[in-house]
């Protein structure tokens, strides 16, 4: 299988007004940010709410999205801190043919790499025909990957782990392995990761930034001017600001109010926050009627 490469969005889960996962529009978004730009979307990943959605409309949602267009362009988020539960939603979506994978160490208790390797090991004793990008966030996990840590992986598993997202920031800059992707979380890398050798991004505000960091990606491939990241980086630093998930959630629910809902503890943002966002994203030409319209 070829490198995970490109642009991906940590795509979000849009909710019904009673909590429940809304399967279709969900898709639609999933949809929608590989059409404005990205080369693929992360499903149940970190900004999809992938720790407070059941894995019951987990599996509802993957029933479904097995026979979309945009099949193959997806990564599905599989990692719980159960690992049962996650090797039997990787089984699941191996069942319907899916084999790209975004796995998270488990939260709350602490570890060090030799616990992660033999959590990863387990993994792929269970599902060896997958393909696992590592994800790397020590802000929610509590676990930091070492460059080491990754080696031994990729030395032990080759043809299953292939990649990794990292949001923690502390691989993309020092991690060199042939046919292995790294993919820095943030669009604010995405640059200078691309001049480091980088294999892309996957990131949540890319949800919003799909067509600016696939202008970004494109350009530096075909040797043109960065006319564009500064933008991109700007973007992001705004969004930063808040809590992502809140802040993308309200950005998008100015265009359509099931944005609105969020599964405790995440909340929309307040209104005032509501206001600064978007009145700073303005200030930069940038707006959700420009989203659609890339």
């Amino acid at each position: 299988m070829d490198n995970i490469k490109g642009i991906y969005a940590a795509s979000m889960s849009v909710l019904n007004g009673n909590l429940t996962l809304n399967i279709d529009k969900t898709i639609e978004h999933a949809e929608m940010v590989i059409d404005k730009g990205c080369h693929g979307a992360a499903i149940f990943g970190s900004t999809g709410q992938a720790q407070l959605i059941p894995i019951s409309e987990k599996i509802n949602l993957l029933n479904k999205l097995a026979t979309n267009k945009y099949k193959d362009k997806y990564l599905i988020g599989t990692g719980l801190n159960s690992l049962g539960d996650t090797i039997n939603l990787m089984r699941v979506a191996k069942s319907l043919n899916f084999e790209k994978f975004l796995i998270m160490p488990p939260a709350y208790y602490l570890y060090g790499d030799n616990e992660v390797i033999d959590f990863y090991s387990k993994i792929v004793e269970a599902i060896p025909e997958s393909k696992i990008i590592l994800y790397n966030f020590e802000k929610l996990c509590g676990y930091k990957f070492s460059v080491e840590c990754v080696k031994e992986l990729v030395k032990r598993f080759p043809n299953q782990i292939v990649g990794v997202k990292d949001s923690s920031y502390n691989l993309f800059e020092n991690l060199k392995i042939d046919n292995f992707s790294v993919l820095p979380g943030s669009e604010s890398k995405l640059f200078k990761g691309l001049q480091l050798g980088c294999s892309g991004i996957i990131t949540a505000t890319c949800n919003a930034t799909s067509a600016l960091a696939r202008k970004v990606y494109d350009d530096f491939n075909e040797g043109n001017d960065q006319t564009v990241n500064q933008d991109l980086c700007d973007i992001r630093a705004e969004f930063e600001k808040y809590n992502l998930i809140s802040g993308l959630h309200t950005y998008f629910s100015k265009g359509e109010i099931y944005y609105k809902n969020l599964l405790p503890p995440i909340s929309i943002l307040n209104s005032k926050d509501e206001k600064d966002l978007i009145n700073n994203l303005e200030k930069l030409n940038f707006s959700l009627k420009k989203t659609k319209a890339a």
